[in-house]
């Protein structure tokens, strides 16, 4: 039994509980004397083996639609055999309830013999139900076991899965860190390029000073006549030709 909240198990114990009060009713009916009484409990067998039977149906088909994808339900196929052997049996049981009714006669000693074919043990019913409880227990440890495998399973491709994404990340850490030193660099240069150029300018600066202060009034006139002249020259170049 692969969880104690498998459907199949709930309403397994159901069907177990209709089956206990049928074969109940059943005693009653085989050991009563009045006809009267008799053929109340004669409706109340058959009602409640028309209203097992179904619910052996239903569980019937639930177990067909598992029996397609098995793994999906977190069962095996020898759960789904186990299941079918349960529901053959318990089929079998309400049927052979049913036809001893049916009949409505017969000696005891063919009663004694449909009560073993429905009891499914020559003694009593709580072998039954021990058997079946063994059974389930086995059924309990094989199919646990399977699912801590396939959990584990799960576990480690969920690992590696993770281990995967962390050594992308790490990748992706490296690459950043390896752009920004190459910014650095290229910020550093730029830098050091300003503060040349920074130089250049301040020491033409002083030429000019030095220049202007030492030409004349005139010589600075001429100076400022020919850089317009020049300015203009420039100007005609670029913007005519």
């Amino acid at each position: 039994m692969p969880s104690a909240q498998d459907p199949f198990y709930v309403v397994k114990e159901e069907v177990q509980d209709s089956i206990d009060k049928l074969q109940t009713t059943f005693h009653q009916w085989e050991n009563t004397s009045d006809a009267g009484e008799r053929e109340r409990l004669s409706k109340e067998v058959l009602a409640g083996c028309e209203s097992t039977e179904w619910q052996v149906d239903e569980l019937d088909k639930a177990i067909s639609v598992a029996s397609r994808d098995p793994s999906w339900y977190g069962i095996d196929e020898v759960e789904i055999e186990n299941r079918r052997r349960w529901t053959t049996n318990a089929r079998t049981q309400v049927r052979t309830t049913k036809k001893a009714v049916e009949a409505g006669k017969g000696s005891n000693t063919s009663i004694n013999g449909m009560r073993k074919e429905l009891m499914r043990l020559p003694d009593s019913h709580q072998t039954t139900s021990n058997q079946y409880a063994a059974q389930d227990s086995d059924d309990f440890i094989d199919s646990e076991s399977d699912r801590q495998m396939l959990l584990i399973k799960k576990q480690d491709e969920e690992l590696d899965e993770l281990t995967l994404s962390v050594q992308r990340i790490g990748g992706v850490g490296l690459t950043i860190h390896d752009e920004l030193v190459a910014q650095e660099r290229i910020i550093d240069e730029l830098g050091n390029e300003m503060d040349s150029t920074t130089n250049r300018l301040d020491f033409v600066q002083k030429k000019v000073a030095m220049v202007m202060k030492k030409a004349s009034a005139k010589g600075q006139f001429l100076m400022i006549l020919g850089l317009l002249a020049l300015f203009i020259f420039l100007f005609i170049l670029v913007f005519f030709t």
